[in-house]
């Protein structure tokens, strides 16, 4: 049942951390929920195919939100303001891709 809960709970912060405006204090908090969950799943391998299907999600978000942030006039308070969603978004693929890369690790018998 943890399980269930932890992945439920990982889907939700994503949920939330897709949201452009955010505080700071929000992405930092929110973020930190996310990886106390990730944690909760680290110690079982069988949760690579979820890992990875998460990481595939946040790179059509980090490719989108570029298209958005392309797509906005250089200088602009909307162009910043989509430069660091943008940002933020690469970093929360960033946690992901490393998550999945210690799953990878433990699924083929390598230490972290």
């Amino acid at each position: 049942m943890h399980r269930y809960v932890a992945r439920a709970n990982v889907d939700h912060y994503l949920g939330i951390l897709k949201d452009a405006t955010l505080t700071i204090q929000q992405r930092h908090t929110t973020t930190s929920l996310l990886i106390a969950e990730l944690d909760k799943l680290s110690s079982d391998a069988e949760h690579l195919e979820f890992a990875e299907s998460k990481v595939a999600v946040c790179r059509q978000q980090v490719a989108e939100a570029a298209s958005i942030r392309n797509a906005c006039a250089a200088g602009t308070p909307q162009r910043q303001d989509a430069e660091r969603h943008l940002i933020h978004l690469e970093n929360v693929h960033t946690l992901l891709d490393d998550f999945c890369h210690r799953l990878r690790n433990k699924v083929g018998g390598r230490p972290d």
